[in-house]
């Protein structure tokens, strides 16, 4: 189960990585969009650390 648990965090993380270099390589990015996913993201590598 816990695997699974971390497996699933690592590719949600991922997935935010990718869509925030997608916003990154947009025209004109959007600096609140950038925030709030890199807050994400940063939300779940926490997780994954305390689930280790």
């Amino acid at each position: 189960m816990e695997t699974a648990h971390i497996a699933a965090l690592q590719a949600k993380h991922a997935t935010l990585d990718r869509k925030i270099q997608d916003e990154e390589h947009r025209p004109m990015p959007d600096a609140a969009t950038l925030s709030m996913l890199k807050k994400q993201k940063l939300r779940v590598k926490e997780e994954m650390i305390l689930s280790c």
